[in-house]
């Protein structure tokens, strides 16, 4: 363990959190809404990299439209928003889902599914509406928002549409698996898995479920038919200091070809766990910096969003682009990020500026994959966390 791993540990362990000790809902960019009120705007202007504050702008260069639309839940409101591409930006569209909202999922047939602190919401991204609000099974106490709230987290739809498996963190204790007839919009199953399920996974073939539990270094893997679960221990650093450690995994995908999770861990160790032996395998990064969100492009690059600094010498925030064999490219970002998303064709990430802690900021930065353009930041949302390209 590197020595900002060891002095992170020690001054953490009277903190008892997880990703974030004293953790506020304050925005660091507090200029795009009020929390709690839909809203309807013009096009957005865009920031270039670098900039310091929600005046500063410069617009997408014509011909040259951002990919789209997207559609980012917003943990500091109680909406979702569609940001819709044009010659000058992104027009903002929002939309009520419920308190808190977390990640999403979208189907085939264009409905969005939305982990909310109340429950799981539908969206119909063509009509823009919500069509239900699912209750959890499971009982999370009251209502709340902020990165400790209870209520749904990650969340991820079988490859036929027919199911949608839902995290549920319960504040103090174990999460659940809740699973979601699509058809009838009901719970009919509930599994018990880690504590703070940050993140859902299905595998290729829709046959298991993973849940990966934050504050428990756990993946839970559920069969889908059956909803028998096993636990395997993700933990690269251990898991000394408990709660209070940062060392925890966070986001995880699923590799196509061998079906393995691939989970980053502080840009230093990539994770690769094998659901069906349980077995963990490090492989080096470079990006040294505490990570979040991740993703997979057509090709099978992994994308891991670097959050910026957590211990003293951290570097700052940065996209990572992995090859399939290994090789790494680091954008660097400006400022804290948290989940990534990918164009259809692979060329392009856009990556949410919400931030489960401190220091986030009301939009997305698009990242050109291919290189040939600067990293552009997009102000919308509020506080703006799962993202999805529809």
């Amino acid at each position: 363990m590197s020595a900002r791993r060891a002095v992170a540990s020690l001054v953490l362990a009277a903190a008892l959190a997880g990703c974030a000790a004293g953790t506020t809902d304050g925005a660091a960019d507090p200029a795009t809404g009020t929390a709690g009120t839909p809203k309807r705007t013009a096009a957005s202007s865009t920031e270039a990299p670098g900039a310091s504050g929600p005046t500063a702008s410069a617009t997408v260069a014509p011909g040259e439209p951002p990919d789209g639309p997207l559609l980012v839940t917003d943990f500091g409101s109680d909406t979702v928003t569609f940001l819709t591409p044009g010659t000058d930006g992104f027009a903002e569209e929002s939309v009520e889902a419920g308190t808190a909202p977390y990640g999403l999922a979208v189907g085939k047939d264009g409905r969005a599914w939305v982990a909310t602190a109340e429950g799981v919401a539908v969206v119909d991204t063509a009509t823009r509406t919500r069509l239900a609000l699912i209750p959890y099974e499971t009982d999370t106490g009251p209502v709340t928002t902020g990165e400790y709230r209870g209520g749904g987290m990650g969340i991820a739809m079988a490859p036929d549409g027919e199911h949608v498996y839902v995290g549920v963190n319960v504040p103090g204790g174990n999460g659940t698996l809740e699973v979601i007839d699509t058809a009838t919009r009901e719970v009919t199953g509930t599994v018990p898995v880690g504590r703070r399920p940050f993140d859902v996974d299905v595998s290729a073939d829709g046959r298991e479920v993973y849940a990966t539990g934050h504050d428990s270094f756990d993946v839970t893997a559920v069969r889908a038919d059956t909803l028998k679960s096993r636990r395997m221990e993700v933990a690269p650093y251990g898991t000394d200091g408990g709660l209070a450690s940062w060392l925890k995994p966070h986001y995880a995908v699923v590799r196509p070809g061998d079906g393995k999770l691939l989970l980053p861990f502080e840009g230093e160790r990539l994770a690769v766990l094998d659901p069906r032996t349980g077995k963990v395998a490090i492989e080096g990064m470079t990006a040294g910096t505490h990570q979040h969100g991740a993703a997979l492009t057509p090709d099978g690059t992994l994308l891991v969003v670097g959050t910026g600094p957590i211990a003293s010498d951290d570097r700052a925030a940065s996209l990572t682009v992995r090859a399939p064999d290994g090789k790494e490219r680091v954008v660097p970002l400006d400022g804290p990020h948290e989940d990534v998303a990918v164009s259809e064709d692979g060329r392009t990430a856009y990556v949410t500026g919400g931030f489960t802690r401190d220091g986030y900021w009301n939009g997305i930065t698009v990242v050109d994959l291919t290189g040939d353009r600067e990293p552009v930041r997009i102000r919308g949302g509020e506080r703006p966390l799962g993202i999805a390209v529809l």
